[in-house]
């Protein structure tokens, strides 16, 4: 029986140009070559099955060619060419750093690196999974790394480059591979396909190349695995009944399901998706791939972004032209919140079934936000258009009273706006922002009444609610703030005005961050938009109370608070009184 050789061994590029996805690590590499600018030690970076040790063989291979051709590749006839084919090559070594990982190690073939090459210009050594070194390795590595023979060169090989030393990056000229394209995938499978008279749809290729992830090996292990299992014809049924891919009909069919707000429908398809063995989470993530397409249809410029055979691009091409933007980004975000939330869900099922009856209703939900304005609108129009209040007759000759108005709130101090910090004047326009958001949401609640009448309120009218403001402060949990405020005189400047003394900076601080609860409260309770409150600061009463001796201070301390007399006596201390 014929040994069977693998497409990712069989196929593997015996030449530069013959490396797929690369071009621009195969360029440099060949002008190196041309220009005799070739370093002494590279790495090459990438992840898994995207030609990084293929390309350092054929960089060594290259190298010690005797007869390259025109465009700097290896002959393939010379000794050097046909004893590397031959796999007996005396000048270029192969160490896998994954299992030879120790200082022993490194130092035998730093032991080998002092004998020059025989039959060749150069000895060269390739190291794979180079980031599997110890750090001890790595250090026994530096000097020679850093200064080889002339005739050494040193090609290391990773998938994981964060793991390498600083000190090694500094010593290589380092090569980042990047993952293989689909499209690069699916010419490189077509080309496969022509050698092995295998037929084979254009779009049952592009399913692989899409499952591969962007690594040539692994596309190349699912095409020998679809070979053996639906012999030289290759359709894309037999591709996505192998691999456990959802065909895309059924993202199209629940697509339009959900457009139409076709739920029963949309569950069967969900539950008959459950009976073929996929799992929920595995329709949630191809679901928000197929809406992310759609998307990408919408605008020509980001068609390129969609990586679909050409008769499924026609597909979404159709049915995006059904689906505005808005749907689509809402039932995008939908779909995210529920794949995020899904493992926390107990009832996995359910919790993506909500989901679909959610997309359901989203249509709809749009259609009436969209409305939602011209219904605002068409409500201002009839209010301009008809200015008489509609709960009570206005005469002639009485007019009308204004809409309230939100005046902007602001604290009058006796010192000098200037001398404030920034922090200050910040935090002033937060409270204020803040303040005029609440007295919005309070005039939205009330936006049914054009007309509001502002109720005239006198000092001792204030003076009560004032009072019960400050015990709701001490239920709160505010006593400090309760404490000055009780201490603190009320006079009334004008009709809407009123005026709070204050004893000190700190006071008035602390009153600016208790504004937006306080002035909504007392409009509210005294039944006045216009009402203002101004605080200023009384330097008198800071004085006078800076007066005081500091026995006197400590009596009014302990008339104000009992328990701080217990407290000095507890510790034997005495006061006069």
């Amino acid at each position: 029986m014929e040994n069977f050789v693998v497409s990712a061994r069989k196929y593997r590029p015996d030449r530069f140009d013959t490396v797929v996805g690369q071009e621009h690590v195969v360029q440099t590499l060949k002008n190196a070559i041309k220009n005799r600018h070739l370093a002494h030690a590279f790495l090459f970076c990438g992840p898994r099955g995207v030609g990084k040790t293929t390309s350092a063989r054929l960089l060594a291979k290259t190298i010690n060619c005797m007869q390259l051709s025109e465009d700097f590749e290896a002959c393939n006839q010379c000794d050097s060419c046909t004893a590397f084919n031959a796999n007996a090559s005396f000048n270029i070594y192969e160490l896998d750093a994954a299992s030879n990982n120790s200082v022993d190690d490194i130092r035998a073939l730093v032991d080998q690196v002092r004998y020059a090459p025989q039959g060749a210009q150069y000895k060269i050594y390739i190291i794979d999974e180079v980031h599997m070194l110890s750090a001890q390795a790595f250090n026994a590595f530096l000097k020679t790394l850093e200064e080889p023979p002339p005739y050494a060169k040193f090609i290391l090989a990773t998938t994981e480059k964060h793991k390498i030393l600083p000190t090694i990056l500094s010593r290589c000229q380092v090569f980042d591979f990047h993952r293989i394209k689909i499209d690069d995938a699916v010419k490189q499978l077509k080309k496969i396909c022509l050698s092995e008279n295998i037929q084979a749809e254009e779009e049952a290729l592009h399913v692989i190349g899409k499952k591969s992830d962007g690594a040539m090996r692994d596309a190349l292990s699912i095409f020998d695995r679809i070979v053996s299992f639906s012999g030289n014809k290759i359709s894309y049924a037999d591709v996505i009944a192998n691999l456990n891919i959802l065909d895309y009909d059924y993202y199209f069919r629940a697509t339009n399901f959900l457009l139409s707000g076709n739920l029963s429908a949309s569950l069967l398809l969900f539950d008959e998706i459950l009976n073929n063995g996929f799992e929920a989470q595995h329709f949630l993530h191809g679901f928000s791939e197929h809406i992310r397409n759609l998307m990408v249809c919408k605008h020509p410029d980001t068609l390129k972004l969609l990586e679909v055979a050409p008769n499924v691009a026609n597909k979404f091409a159709q049915q995006s032209q059904s689906c505005s933007s808005s749907w689509l980004l809402n039932a995008l975000n939908l779909l995210n919140q529920t794949d995020f939330n899904y493992k926390l869900s107990k009832n996995q099922r359910l919790h993506v079934e909500l989901a679909l009856m959610k997309l359901c209703n989203l249509g709809r939900a749009i259609q009436l936000s969209t409305q939602q304005p011209m219904v605002d609108e068409k409500k201002k129009i009839n209010v301009s258009s008809n200015p008489e209040p509609t709960h009570s007759a206005v005469s002639s000759d009485e007019k009308p009273i204004p809409p309230p108005v939100l005046v902007q709130p602001k604290i009058e101090l006796s010192e000098n706006p200037s001398q404030k910090s920034t922090l200050e004047r910040l935090k002033e326009q937060v409270n204020k922002q803040k303040e005029l958001q609440a007295l919005q949401q309070i005039k939205d609640e009330n936006e049914t009444q054009v007309f509001v009448e502002n109720k005239p309120f006198s000092l001792e009218t204030f003076t009560e609610q004032w009072l019960a403001y400050i015990e709701k402060l001490e239920k709160t949990g505010k006593s400090r703030l309760s404490a000055f405020l009780k201490e603190s005189p009320v006079k009334m400047l004008s009709e809407e005005k009123v005026e709070v003394e204050l004893k000190s900076q700190l006071e008035s601080e602390m009153m600016e961050e208790e504004r937006m609860d306080l002035i909504p409260y007392f409009r509210k309770q005294l039944q006045n938009t216009l009402l203002d409150i101004v605080f200023v600061i009384n330097k008198d009463r800071m004085q006078h109370m800076t007066k005081l001796s500091k026995p006197d201070q400590l009596k009014k301390m302990v008339t104000k608070n009992p328990l701080l007399g217990d407290f000095v006596q507890g510790l034997g201390l005495e006061i006069d009184y």
